[in-house]
């Protein structure tokens, strides 16, 4: 009997080079048994043979004794691209016999080369299933995971639980780095644990659930969000099951919402019937790029025309439209924030929803009229993750930024402001072309050779998400302060 010990549950590299050897020197499936480093034989199992007999890691070559010496030529075998993609992904299932059924298959290509093409033999299609379960398992950590802010900016960190069916967590970790590349996270799960910190994954073993927090400060706001965007009309309770079962809402804040939403469906559909219809939604022109103007000063006109049709980056895509920025020709003051949000997106302005309701009450307090200041974003499309029906904000990368500077440079040679106020860490980005500090550098005017004067103050949108009444009526008036400082310059005789 060969005993086989891989290095983990997920070690294909292992169990492949075990494997190939085992075929090698003519092993037979049931000869050989697979285990993993940690799952050690009880007391009273059969001992492990003596070296040479198949008993080492997989890094010693099993049953070589068995082997020929005239069978030195048949050391070459190869198997299909399919069934190694096939093992990549079921190595990754939990049932513990998927090595022993991977090796059986393998050993019955070896003289059937085509199997893998019949999808009716029982071992191919016991494996194909298998992978099956995984790739949903991964789909479903994709969907469902859900972080929650520990600390605060700058230094915020956001961790998220999960209980994956499969060893899933390595491979399921690049598509969260990729997603959300831009801010620090951790995935917390019972068999690992993956971190992002920027640069790289790491992955690490499991923990307590214990470990995960359990809210964050942005959960009242989360939660506001989800119940708003309900749409009952279209509600589906068997294919919502289906394609979010139970066993996955304990670790969704919005868990607690959906029996009492879906209870009041009824009545809220009606309402909506009775209610007067919405303009439907203006279809994204698909037209050829854009190509930059020659003008270096053209009409605000011209270019929110132009940038219609930018490509410069790929936000375009899932966006609704570009989202422009607006006020006066030759504006003394320009108002520089982040990005659309959702409401930005579908109204197809600047600043109209919740973040501009806030900086609408904060000017006026200032004593500044927005309608004498021109408003625009450093990013002109709503990046966001879809959630289902749900599209959750996402903050642009660095990338991004620069593809889109082009637009803030070109709006800022056309309005020619005198003052430049940037709101939150992405505008200061776009501004400066290089990460700036805020808090650091707020409250005062910084002069520039190669620019108008700027102010750094935070966007209204971080004043949404604090979490307690105290905080967030000192910061609005630290905010107010930073705007009064905008009103003051307004004041002052036009330059010559």
């Amino acid at each position: 009997m060969h005993h086989i010990r891989l290095d983990s549950d997920t070690d294909f590299d292992g169990w492949r080079k075990a494997a190939r050897e085992l075929v090698l020197a003519d092993v037979a499936p049931a000869d050989v048994t697979w285990t993993v480093v940690g799952d050690e034989p009880e007391l009273f199992d059969a001992p492990a043979p003596q070296a040479g007999a198949g008993t080492t890691p997989t890094s010693s070559p099993p049953g070589a004794s068995k082997q020929p010496a005239s069978s030195a030529p048949a050391q070459t075998f190869n198997v299909p691209a399919r069934f190694v993609e096939l093992a990549r992904t079921t190595i990754l299932h939990r049932d513990p016999q998927r090595f022993a059924w991977l090796y059986q298959l393998l050993w019955r290509l070896r003289a059937n080369p085509e199997l893998m093409s019949i999808a009716t033999d029982p071992d191919v299609a016991r494996l194909q299933a298998m992978a099956k379960a995984v790739r949903r398992d991964e789909h479903k950590m994709h969907a469902f995971v859900r972080f929650r802010e520990i600390g605060r900016e700058p230094k915020s960190r956001y961790v998220a639980w999960f209980e994956p069916e499969h060893h899933i967590v390595e491979a399921a970790a690049p598509f969260f780095a990729r997603r959300f590349a831009d801010m620090e996270w951790s995935i917390l799960t019972p068999d690992a644990c993956a971190h992002w910190d920027g640069h790289a994954v790491a992955i690490t073993p499991g923990v307590a659930k214990a470990m995960a927090p359990s809210e964050d400060r942005l959960e009242e706001t989360w939660l506001t969000y989800y119940a708003s965007i309900f749409n009952p009309a279209r509600l589906k309770t068997k294919a919502m099951r289906a394609e979010m079962p139970k066993k996955y809402w304990r670790n969704l804040p919005e868990a607690a919402l959906i029996k009492p939403l879906i209870a009041d469906a009824e009545r809220s559909a009606q309402a909506m019937i009775a209610a007067d219809a919405s303009a439907p939604k203006k279809p994204q022109r698909q037209e050829p790029p854009m190509t930059k103007s020659d003008h270096a000063a053209d009409s605000i006109a011209r270019l929110r025309d132009e940038a219609r049709d930018c490509r410069a980056c790929d936000l375009w895509k899932p966006a609704t439209q570009t989202v422009f920025g607006e006020g006066p020709q030759r504006a003394r003051v320009m108002l520089v924030g982040e990005q659309p949000g959702d409401k930005e997106d579908l109204a197809g302005h600047p600043f109209v929803g919740p973040a501009g309701q806030m900086l609408d009450r904060a000017l006026a307090e200032a004593g500044i009229d927005r309608a004498e200041t021109y408003v625009t974003n450093a990013v002109k499309h709503f990046k966001f993750v879809p959630r289902g029906k749900i599209r959750l904000h996402q903050k642009p990368n660095t990338s991004e930024i620069k593809a889109c500077r082009q637009w803030y440079e070109r709006e800022l040679a056309s309005v020619q402001p005198q003052l430049v106020v940037a709101m939150g860490a992405t505008a200061a980005h776009s501004v400066l072309g290089k990460i700036t500090p805020i808090n650091k550098n707020r409250g005062h005017l910084i002069d520039r050779d190669d620019g108008p004067q700027l102010l750094l103050t935070v966007h209204p949108s971080y004043l949404l998400r604090l979490p307690d009444a105290d905080a967030r009526q000192r910061e609005y008036a630290r905010f107010v302060d930073d705007l009064k400082l905008v009103a003051a310059h307004l004041k002052k005789p036009h330059a010559a």
